[in-house]
């Protein structure tokens, strides 16, 4: 029996349970858990599906049974013919329809028995496999967090999202590293509106009214930070930055957010859970790769998996020495390989001093231009020449 499976429940008892219960079936697993059934849900669900075209999702609707049909609603409409079981308390003839109308592919009591959670597996095998061809109807986050400062993670979130829009992607440029707040500073802008006023006015929001709270750089992407001012510094909280992502996810194609480092800040954790990507940005000197290993430590602990983080080295040199781990040293100790690395080159230092990022003059940028934008090709998943794998880039 081969089962793929998403479980959504608030009860950790719960998504034990399911996986309890999955541990007697062979080739069955659980490949993601959610411990909220929120509103955006659907956007961790959709990245997730994306990563596993075969899985079904495992909801559990008791802890707040209206809100978790909103939410089953907002899953369905994202991705029509993802296989859903929903399961609640009791089986009372209301509270089934209600699942079904939500768009329940089928319904089980909990705490369920065995015979009973079984026969709901069997028949989502029967099911017909989802048809994933259309692609995703919603934009994609892609999430850069340094493992310390100074690794260059503004630099390239923010050269990332040059890049797309260049390449005429709606693309949402916002950071969140609330104390360095760099981002403006690298494009050479200074923003009448923040992070502060999108917070103040995200029960009206819409596009319209986003549009003219931000910036769009002449490259074409919108950019939104926080205040400059430390003392204004108000923080988004985690429901509000669910809230917010939901927005943009449904408006543009691509939101590129730069984390800075604080891993653990909740606002930087929602966003890395929406995330469809995670670039975890260091370099290769030994701090760096400690802290690198630290964060996916983290991470892993978390829930997120493999597929989801990409490693990238910044500042990368291929020649070897003693003050430096080798690309071989780095993937030993990460357990993880390199997803891309990106060389030294004066001409980032020269494009920060000018308040533009390097790609916006290809030929000063010269080699790193080419290398970077094989990279961003790459981590958006299009197709690569030979000659741009990391060995030769680097």
């Amino acid at each position: 029996m081969s089962i793929t499976l998403l479980v959504a429940s608030t009860d950790e008892t719960f998504r034990e349970s399911v996986k309890e219960n999955l541990a007697s079936l062979s080739g069955a697993r659980v490949v993601a858990d959610y411990s909220e059934v929120s509103a955006n849900l659907y956007i961790r669900i959709l990245q997730d599906a994306e990563r596993h075209p075969d899985a079904a999702l495992f909801i559990d609707l008791s802890n707040d049974l209206d809100g978790s049909l909103r939410s089953l609603e907002k899953i369905k409409q994202a991705i029509p013919d993802l296989y859903v079981v929903a399961a609640n308390l009791h089986s009372e003839g209301e509270t089934v329809i209600a699942a079904l109308r939500a768009g329940a592919n089928d319904y089980i009591v909990s705490p369920f028995k065995r015979l009973d959670f079984r026969e709901a597996m069997s028949r989502l095998e029967r099911a017909p496999r989802r048809d994933i061809s259309g692609g995703s109807r919603l934009g994609k986050i892609y999430a850069f967090l340094g493992v310390k400062g100074g690794v260059g993670t503004t630099t390239l979130a923010t050269n990332f999202a040059g890049v797309l829009a260049q390449r005429k992607q709606q693309t949402v440029l916002m950071d969140l590293d609330w104390i360095a707040n760099d981002v403006c500073m690298q494009l050479g802008v200074s923003p009448q509106y923040t992070l502060a006023e999108v917070g103040e006015n995200l029960d009206r929001m819409d596009q319209s009214l986003f549009e003219g709270f931000v910036t769009r750089d002449s490259l074409g992407c919108y950019v939104v930070g926080p205040p400059d001012a430390l003392e204004h510094s108000v923080y988004f909280n985690e429901a509000m930055f669910r809230d917010f992502t939901t927005f943009l996810v449904e408006k543009y194609e691509s939101i590129v957010v730069d984390c800075g480092r604080m891993i653990v800040d909740e606002t930087v954790l929602a966003t890395l859970q929406s995330a469809a990507t995670i670039f975890v940005v260091t370099s290769q000197e030994f701090p760096a790769l400690r802290n690198a290993q630290r964060y996916l430590g983290f991470l892993t602990r978390m829930g997120f998996t493999q597929d989801q983080i990409k490693i990238v080295v910044n500042q990368y040199r291929k020649k070897s020495s003693s003050d430096i781990a080798t690309l071989e040293q780095m993937q030993q100790t990460l357990n993880q390989p390199v997803f891309y690395g990106i060389p030294q080159s004066q001409a980032v230092l020269q494009a920060i001093n000018k308040g533009r990022p390097f790609v916006a003059d290809r030929q000063a940028a010269g080699d790193l231009d080419k290398v970077f934008r094989a990279f961003v090709t790459k981590a958006v998943g299009g197709r690569l020449a030979a000659d741009n794998a990391l060995g030769k880039t680097a």
